[in-house]
């Protein structure tokens, strides 16, 4: 069993800064990469960053040189820094995780926490 837990999220007024956690619990032997993903009311899910383990890192385009994707391993946790937040970054932020899970057998499955709400005021 695995479990992704973000914290982190709020309300913040223009110009203003978040930091978003995702810490991965549970039966894991490593994790390959590690996402923050968003979705807007009426909008698809979109991928905002990712990172992997050997820290390679990408972004969106509407969150480059605002937003930092950094991870912590040895507490299988990922970060989320977004500074210059503006109006149209409101969305529910998801993380998400390709991890390898060592239950009776090991193998590589998808994981996504329950998300976490962001919300810039104009």
């Amino acid at each position: 069993q695995v479990q992704l837990v973000e914290s982190g999220g709020g309300l913040v007024q223009a110009g203003g800064s978040l930091r978003l956690s995702c810490a991965a619990s549970g039966s894991i032997v490593s994790i390959n990469r590690m996402n923050w993903y968003r979705q807007a009311p009426g909008k698809e899910r979109e991928l905002v960053a990712g990172i992997t383990s050997s820290n390679n890192t990408n972004y969106a385009d509407s969150v480059k040189g605002r937003f930092t994707i950094s991870r912590d391993y040895a507490k299988n946790t990922v970060y989320l820094q977004m500074n210059s937040l503006k109006p149209e970054d409101t969305a529910v932020y998801y993380c998400h995780a390709e991890i390898i899970v060592k239950m009776l057998s090991t193998y590589t499955s998808s994981y996504w926490g329950q998300g976490t709400q962001v919300t810039v005021s104009s």
